[in-house]
């Protein structure tokens, strides 16, 4: 607590000031927390004063608080492209970076708790610089970071604002900013260490060295990278109670989607806290994506059937806790995309699922899972659906491939296994079964006849994107599970590397 508030102190956190009348006064509390390595072993004790920033007053004492994070799919690029080039990735830790953002509201706030200055207890702190609680704080801190780089000769990407590009000549380096963990990577160490050493001269900022980002352990292979969140796996088993339960070989069945009927469950908060931690485990195992989005869809109203399937999930996580996924090095950066879509699976409402995967070069990029926003009348309607979300995410990942000094020399491939949605995507077909699809028709034929894209047709043996939509087998689903790169680390496959 003594080191907490010295460091505020130190950075001038705030003025001490006579209460002014009809002002707004935030209290705030201590928060004490146990912080832990990747692993899992205790780093250190820690103590934040935090304020309570429900005790806010819109228009008073804050106003914008959207800030920025990186997305999911740059970090895996940017990641793709460190391991393809043979670059170090190291991760930075900034110390209380909340406390380096600049306020443009006039923020009073209580005293700390058992910090109170004796000769004017009934002094009020006026914020100079923002604190953790406060409803602009992550603004604020981005806002100030984000300035600092722009003047260090880096740009803000269009295509992803958390992601910052300095290029130089041959040199080049990518940052990417998730509230206050930063990923930096370069072409060089020098250049490197002069960005470090830039950054350390404005913020209490230390290198942690090698990568271990938002909780995932990343370790280095022959192949590149491996990304899993093992520890995160097993917290997840024992909030559920299930650390020593029967494992699954699949995360959901082959019978048809849940429906909303069935009686509800007794306890819906742990219900939905589970199904929103099994969302952030997505980010390195697609395998569970769908059985996730299925669950995920009745949080509003779980009910018995949808427990169920939950805790399925959580025996497939049981049985596969060494899994992860792999980035590898790729010497052809090309971006293939499959694409797929079940239609009308809903049993409540008859829409389609949509799902689709992005390769590049051999390393799985992006992905989703979603049920579509309306009905579709035919099936080829709800593939081209698909089809034009793949595009769409193709387009915006071939921007940030541009933005990253990556430009793509051929066109994607969008492979789907539908031969009418292929033939509807570079002819100018219109009738009336295909004429209340004309926005998604236009969109994916002005991006073939621009020569970005190409829609190909593939066997449904060999549709990957089929992991997204619907159960599979289990001889199936593992083969797709594989062919997603969502192998265990010492997994030694054909031409793996």
């Amino acid at each position: 607590m003594q080191d907490e508030f010295s460091t505020l102190l130190s950075n001038h956190t705030w003025d001490l000031v006579p209460r002014p009348s009809r002002s707004n006064v935030v209290t705030g509390k201590w928060v004490f927390k146990h912080k832990f390595k990747a692993d899992g072993s205790l780093e250190r004790y820690k103590a934040r004063w935090v304020l309570r920033g429900f005790t806010q007053r819109p228009g008073i004492d804050y106003d914008e608080t959207f800030s920025p994070v990186v997305k999911p799919a740059t970090v895996r690029t940017v990641l793709s492209l460190a391991v393809s080039r043979s670059w170090p990735v190291h991760q930075l830790d900034v110390k209380n970076a909340f406390l380096h953002g600049t306020l443009s509201e006039t923020v009073y706030c209580a005293q700390p708790a058992g910090f109170e200055d004796n000769s004017r207890p009934d002094f009020v702190c006026r914020l100079n610089r923002s604190l953790y609680g406060l409803k602009q704080a992550p603004r604020a801190w981005y806002s100030r970071f984000a300035t600092f780089l722009l003047q260090l000769g880096f740009v803000e990407t269009k295509s992803d604002t958390s992601l910052f590009v300095y290029r130089r000549g041959s040199e080049t380096a990518y940052l990417l900013l998730y509230v206050d963990d930063i990923v930096l990577t370069a072409s060089s160490a020098d250049l490197r260490q002069r960005i470090i050493a830039a950054l350390q001269r404005e913020f209490s900022m230390k290198d942690l060295g090698e990568l271990h980002f938002l909780g995932m352990q990343v370790q280095r292979t022959s192949c590149g990278l491996f990304l899993s969140q093992h520890q995160y796996m097993l917290d997840i088993l024992d909030r559920a109670g299930m650390a020593d339960c029967k494992p699954y070989s699949t995360p959901v069945d082959i019978n048809p989607k849940l429906s909303a009927d069935g009686n509800p469950i007794a306890d819906p908060t742990d219900f939905r806290s589970l199904a929103g931690a099994l969302q952030y485990l997505t980010f390195t195992r697609p395998d569970i994506a769908y059985a996730v989005q299925q669950v995920c869809l009745h949080m509003h109203d779980p009910r018995e059937p949808h427990l169920a399937a939950l805790k399925r999930i959580l025996r497939y996580v049981r049985g596969t806790l060494e899994l992860g996924l792999h980035i590898q090095a790729s010497s052809q950066l090309d971006l293939v995309v499959y694409s797929d879509a079940d239609w009308a699976g809903c049993p409540d409402t008859r829409k389609s699922t949509s799902g689709y995967a992005v390769f590049l070069g051999d390393t799985l990029i992006s992905w989703s899972s979603k049920r579509q926003n309306t009905v579709s009348r035919s099936s080829a309607e709800a593939e081209y659906r698909a089809v034009a979300n793949a595009v769409a995410e193709a387009s915006w990942l071939r921007q940030l491939l541009s933005e990253l000094h990556t430009p793509l020399r051929h066109a994607t491939l969008v492979y789907c296994d539908n031969v009418s949605t292929v033939y509807m995507s570079s002819n100018p077909v219109q009738h009336q079964r295909t004429k209340h699809i004309e926005i998604d028709l236009h969109f994916v034929r002005e991006r073939v006849a621009l020569g970005a894209v190409r829609v190909l047709h593939v066997p449904t043996t060999s549709q990957f994107a089929d992991i997204f939509t619907k159960g599979l087998p289990t001889a199936v689903f593992t083969e797709f599970r594989s062919s997603l790169n969502v192998r265990p680390i010492d997994a030694v496959t054909a031409g793996a590397c």
